[in-house]
């Protein structure tokens, strides 16, 4: 088990019912949460305080993965139907599809050169959408059915991202050229990535319970978690120069150092299911629970 950690407060914000599922979360640009419902196919913005206001998008949809836009909009993946919502602030919603069917949208984050980049878990490739909704596309070179999952902007100015089934750490620049670096652990299954305070990439490994670390010249790192059953999903870099982990199969929260020290939170809910996290505008760490809040964790 980890060690005994710091104290550090932990509540619950109440967001929705337990088949209507908080999924992926992210801070938005107006001091609020914003967080997919992906059972119920809504986007739900929560006050650090606990005011919950509800948007519907479409019941069948699958919200998923959400990000905060250069163009202070929140855009999210529409996993079941194969398109990308964007909804401002105010409440203005519009949808884009892609230009296949088939292709499960997931992860989501802003690039550098003021796009949003996503992943296609179901369709093998990576996508750009522009702030207008162009759309463009990227068929990736790692065996059939790798599953790129999440994506996050490096120090490097490139996009990486996890490819789940085929063990390995994929790299994309803003031209479209891309590179994928392989695992040392066979079946890490690597799922969340996040941009470190270090100027690395760090990744949760969900099938070895595990974190990596790599830089951006490819040179990977892994640190195996006290409870190898954890089942990692999401990451985040967050306050104290730590990035922090749900572990969606233990009930917790995780924290890691720089130099791979593991603390964990336990959940005051059991079975609650934490999948997205991020930091909030207050310096707390927010995640998204499954089974129908929020988990807000202020570290001592």
């Amino acid at each position: 088990m980890p060690d005994t950690p710091p104290a550090a407060a932990i509540t619950e914000i109440p967001v929705a019912g337990p088949e209507e599922g908080p999924y992926g979360i992210a801070a938005g640009p107006d001091g609020a949460l914003w967080t997919t419902l992906v059972h119920s196919g809504e986007i739900a913005r929560v006050e650090p305080g606990g005011g919950v206001r509800r948007h519907a998008v479409d019941a069948g949809s699958r919200p998923c993965v959400i990000t905060a836009g250069p163009d202070g909009a929140l855009w999210f993946t529409l996993n079941e139907s194969d398109a990308i919502g964007r909804l401002r602030p105010g409440g203005d919603l519009a949808v884009f599809g892609l230009p296949a069917s088939g292709s499960g949208p997931y992860g989501i984050t802003a690039g550098p050169d003021g796009a949003l980049w996503f992943t296609q878990i179901t369709g093998g490739r990576i996508g750009r959408i522009t702030v207008d909704g162009a759309v463009t596309e990227f068929p990736l070179a790692a065996g059939d059915n790798p599953m790129p999952s999440m994506i996050a902007a490096g120090a490097d100015g490139a996009l990486w991202f996890t490819l789940n089934q085929a063990n390995a750490i994929g790299r994309i620049t803003t031209e479209g050229q891309t590179g994928i670096h392989r695992l040392p652990t066979e079946g890490a299954a690597p799922v969340g990535i996040t941009a470190g305070h270090d100027g690395a990439l760090w990744f949760v490994e969900i099938g070895a319970g595990q974190i990596g670390r790599i830089t951006v010249d490819g040179e990977v790192a892994e640190f195996p978690l006290p409870d190898r059953a954890a089942r990692p999903h999401a990451i985040t870099a967050g306050p104290g120069g730590a990035c922090w982990f749900t572990e969606w199969g233990a009930n917790r929260i995780g924290r890691i150092t720089p130099d791979g020290g593991v603390t964990g939170y336990a959940l005051p809910t059991p079975g609650s299911e934490p999948h997205g996290i991020a930091e909030g505008p207050d310096g707390a760490v927010y995640a998204a629970l499954e089974t129908g809040a929020l988990a807000r964790l202020l570290p001592a």
